[in-house]
């Protein structure tokens, strides 16, 4: 019995000291947090932002150390959260990325003072601004990462601010509120099954956008189509955490009731940049997806308007297409990182 258990103990101490030790593949300086005012909030800084109707509070939340290369994500909606971005903790951290989580006035952490005075395009653009100042982003570093509205923010931003960037990234999101409309109602409808085409068309022709029934169609037929190509049952916890939280009057008012195109009184619906983009000169990569609620030639020609821009396709994508097709999405976006 000693016996065998001295040949155990030798047996395991030559396992031990044999093995070879595995070094992590993100550096020790990416993960050092020792020299960052936010190192005992894990990343958290909660922003003031000015506006005419008073100073309110947005939430944000920085993830690695990596002072050439600083991302801000702006998340979709209008009035969704920066939860259903989550899937880049599986990309960014590995690539040494620097990210910022951030959810704009009236959404998910941030204060929502529920005034619509304050759901303005031009307040929007202003709060990135106060926000990129407050987290000491430059040109030297910053990357702004646009999704969908957040890309309707990001083309606004790079317009009026782009002196401040490093980079841009347009996400899912072409440059006519028009254009995605029209794509909507004579392609992707005219997918749908007939019988639910003409209910929704019904629908619409008495403005009845709101309808349970519209909606719950909507979501039924074409969302798992051109949303998130999965399931609704199976679509990521993140994503339905970040809808569950979804600022349902901002949306309206701004989106209109779904994701099926710009209509009703949405603010946005007239909404269109095409003939701005060549003055954008940064660094610029826009990303398409096949299966899109909008247009991916459209997004391509982001690419080929602005003065230097870089296109993504996603082939097996919907609007979420960093989970539908995430590989593509993230590896992509990390490639276009590397050339700054």
């Amino acid at each position: 019995m000693k016996n065998l258990l001295y040949l155990l103990t030798i047996t395991a101490f030559v396992a031990c000291t044999t093995t070879e030790t595995v070094e992590p593949s993100v550096s020790n300086t990416y993960l050092d947090y020792s020299q960052r005012d936010d190192q005992w909030t894990g990343g958290v800084k909660v922003i003031p932002v000015e506006t005419e109707l008073g100073t309110f509070k947005v939430w944000t939340k920085r993830v690695g150390n990596n002072p050439d290369l600083k991302v801000l994500l702006l998340h979709g909606g209008p009035g969704a959260t920066h939860e259903y971005f989550e899937s880049a903790d599986s990309y960014f951290p590995n690539a040494e990325v620097e990210y910022y989580y951030y959810d704009q006035l009236g959404s998910g952490n941030s204060d929502n003072p529920e005034d619509e005075r304050l759901w303005d395009l031009d307040r929007f653009v202003d709060e990135v601004e106060q926000v990129r100042l407050a987290l000491g982003l430059d040109a030297s570093n910053f990357v702004l990462l646009g999704h969908s509205w957040g890309g309707i923010l990001g083309m606004e931003y790079a317009l009026r601010y782009q002196e401040n960037l490093k980079g841009l990234v347009i996400s899912n999101m072409v440059a006519s509120a028009p254009e995605y409309m029209k794509y909507a109602q004579e392609i992707l409808g005219p997918q749908l099954p007939a019988e639910v085409l003409e209910e929704l068309q019904a629908f619409e022709a008495a403005g009845d956008y709101t309808n349970p029934r519209y909606l719950g169609l909507i979501e039924e037929h074409y969302y798992p189509e051109h949303v998130l190509r999965r399931p609704l049952a199976e679509w990521p916890e993140p994503v339905n955490r970040s809808f569950s939280k979804l600022n349902y009057p901002l949306y309206l008012k701004l989106q209109g009731p779904s994701e099926f195109g710009m209509v009703g009184d949405a603010t946005l619906k007239n909404w269109d940049r095409t003939a701005d983009l060549h003055r954008i000169e940064v660094p610029t990569l826009s990303i398409g997806a096949q299966y899109d609620t909008m247009d991916p030639e459209a997004m391509r020609a982001i690419a080929d308007s602005v003065q230097n821009g870089t296109f993504l396709y996603c082939s097996e994508g919907g609007h979420m297409t960093m989970y539908d097709d995430a590989d593509t999405y993230f590896n992509g976006v990390i490639d276009f990182l590397k050339t700054l």
